[in-house]
């Protein structure tokens, strides 16, 4: 819609005016205006992207210097309150939402009451019921709401569900998931590692994990948990967990985590065994096809994909927010298109919760 009401009115003016200015400022409002609340490690990797696929118009962040830092190189204006930005900033189109985990919610509700799109960093949030009014505030300001899924882009991964897809797999029988990573105690500062702002190790280092469970292979019917902590006791959950699950197609299969891979991350892999093959999506972070024995197909040549993101002295998920935003502008035009939803969000959300239940406690 934006696209449509600034072609109307520019091109409207540039024809009666002959006014080559009023051109410039035409094809200015061809793109789409951002704001970026939150000023973290992530933070960057959306205002890379941004600048890419329209205007960053306005940063905010608590802590004055982040968001200074981040406003100057992209003229961007800094703000220290959602509250002010949202009062002082009028037109922007779409808020990517960048600070910690529990304040997902908050921060988004607060963007889709004032009339604008909101791109939510994963998790979408870190319970059912914050998910729900997120999603309530949406419908009701009549705007979108979508989170960021960015290993669904990774070339094997994409491969996977194709495969699923098509039925040339056939029947799934089991599956196993690997989320083997490195986080030191020194990773741990801040909201890092808290249960209000955090949530747990699912939440910030495996969620996109859980999502692809959800995305790959359904729904989950029956859960069973063993998590312990066993190096971080400067954290209020968990490092370690294995879960047993099965799925509402009748497969079964289990979910390994931890982060005491020592010294460096390990394996970010989904194995899965079915009736016409198996195939495992593999390396550190589901970046590789590392095996593929499939009836009548031979294991394709697949791009290289991305790097992982790196955030000093640690690393990532795959850095695919270019395709995130690719995939953000084309939904934002023509509804009809995929990309990963507040509903698909809050159903990893759903899944965790499940999993750190204690009825769910094996133990």
């Amino acid at each position: 819609m934006f696209l449509y009401n600034c072609v109307q009115k520019y091109i409207k003016n540039w024809f009666l005016r002959g006014d080559l200015r009023i051109f410039f400022e035409y094809c200015q409002y061809m793109k789409p205006s951002f704001a970026i609340i939150g000023c973290g490690r992530i933070a960057r990797r959306h205002a890379e992207q941004v600048i890419k696929h329209g205007i960053l118009v306005a940063v905010c962040d608590i802590v004055a210097e982040k968001a200074n830092e981040m406003a100057t190189p992209y003229n961007a204006k800094a703000y220290f309150s959602i509250e002010d930005l949202l009062k002082n900033e009028k037109g922007i189109n779409v808020v990517s939402i960048c600070t910690p985990n529990g304040l997902h919610a908050m921060h988004s509700i607060k963007a889709l009451q004032a009339g604008i799109n909101v791109l939510c960093e994963k998790p979408l949030c870190i319970n059912t019921k914050d998910g729900e009014q997120m999603i309530e505030a949406a419908t009701k300001a009549g705007k979108e709401l979508f989170v960021v899924k960015q290993n669904r882009y990774n070339p094997p991964v994409a491969f996977l569900k194709e495969l699923i897809i098509s039925g040339k797999l056939g029947k799934i029988y089991s599956f196993q998931i690997n989320c083997f990573w490195n986080r030191p105690t020194a990773y741990y500062t801040g909201w890092k590692g808290t249960k209000d702002l955090d949530g747990g190790t699912l939440f910030t280092q495996f969620s996109h994990f859980i999502d692809l469970l959800y995305w790959l292979l359904g729904d989950v019917t029956q859960v069973k948990t063993l998590t312990k902590n066993f190096a971080h006791s400067n954290i209020a959950f968990e490092d370690t967990g294995t879960v047993l699950f099965e799925m509402q197609s009748g497969a079964i299969g289990s979910l390994n985590y931890t982060v005491n891979s020592f010294n460096k991350n390990m394996e970010g892999s989904i194995t899965v065994f079915a009736e016409h093959g198996t195939i495992k999506v593999g390396g550190q972070y589901l970046n590789e096809l590392e095996y593929c024995n499939v009836a009548g197909i031979d294991k394709p040549q697949l791009p290289q994909g991305n790097p992982a993101n790196g955030y000093g002295f640690y690393q990532g998920s795959m850095s695919n927010h270019d395709k995130v935003y690719e995939n953000l502008i084309k939904a934002l035009q023509d509804p009809q298109h995929e990309f990963a939803s507040a509903e698909e969000g809050l159903k990893t959300v759903e899944i965790i919760e499940r999993i750190y239940a204690p009825s769910a406690s094996a133990s």
